[in-house]
């Protein structure tokens, strides 16, 4: 059994979208972080950075006690090992993947994130930020494109083949139309984010996310608790009222 501890944000539909695929069972645990149940020190025992995503294998490959990992990118790149699933076997196509997994994880994800804080968070609209992080997402979608144009999907040899990279990358381009992106400029991307969408276990995943958090509005409360972090926030995390929520649902993939 794993167990994922999870919000309802691009790198926590990365692991639930993995997950969905390989139909392994697992128990979803919310950590509202909105509420700032990621301080909970439950929860930076296994996610010292207090972000989700972040996992336990309580089966192990090696036997040994639970393991726990965080980093989005690191518990993809785990699962696919541990599966031999969603990562190519062979040198080159596996070096490919990772090249395109941290490319996500160093690039789009970080860039993106700063055009949604500066275009929907920021408490007064500063127009140098947006323009920056709105035209450096439009290069890293034309980048993406560009990678597209004579394959299915981003990595892998031939046509290329479906791969952690694909699922990394999938969610921070979900919210495209607030980044203010067109995907009918990037054809190829669309072409590829269209033909994820309608994967049964993308839909799943999806599905999972509207049952959790059913009102994702950002309060004047939550953008405190999310954007008001500092290093005493390390030293001293703040408490809370709620520790992480035990309400698991557990499946096994249906």
């Amino acid at each position: 059994m794993l167990d994922l501890y999870y919000w309802t944000t691009p790198n926590g539909h990365k692991i639930t979208l993995l997950l969905e695929e390989l139909g392994l069972p697992y128990r979803l645990l919310p950590v509202n972080i909105s509420q700032g149940e990621q301080f909970q020190p439950e929860f930076l025992r296994i996610a010292p950075n207090n972000r989700i995503p972040a996992l336990v294998d309580h089966a192990p490959a090696d036997g040994g006690p639970p393991l726990s990992l965080f980093e989005s990118g690191a518990i993809l790149q785990y699962l696919a090992e541990k599966t031999g699933r969603f990562l190519p076997q062979d040198l080159r196509g596996r070096q490919q993947t990772l090249q395109w997994l941290y490319w996500q994880m160093a690039g789009l994800g970080p860039m993106a994130g700063q055009n949604h804080h500066f275009t929907q968070y920021a408490p007064e609209r500063i127009a140098y930020a947006i323009d920056r992080y709105v035209k450096e997402t439009a290069r890293l979608y034309a980048v993406l494109n560009k990678q597209l144009t004579k394959r299915d999907f981003i990595a892998g040899s031939g046509r290329g083949e479906y791969t952690i990279a694909d699922i990394a990358c999938y969610p921070w381009i979900v919210p495209h139309a607030r980044q203010q992106q067109n995907l009918a400029d990037f054809p190829s991307l669309q072409r590829w984010f269209q033909q994820i969408a309608a994967r049964p276990a993308t839909q799943a995943a999806y599905a999972k996310a509207q049952q959790i958090n059913t009102q994702p509005t950002v309060t004047a409360e939550a953008r405190a608790i999310l954007f008001g972090q500092d290093a005493n926030t390390i030293v001293a995390p703040p408490s809370t009222s709620a520790p992480p929520s035990n309400k698991a649902n557990g499946n096994s993939e249906g």
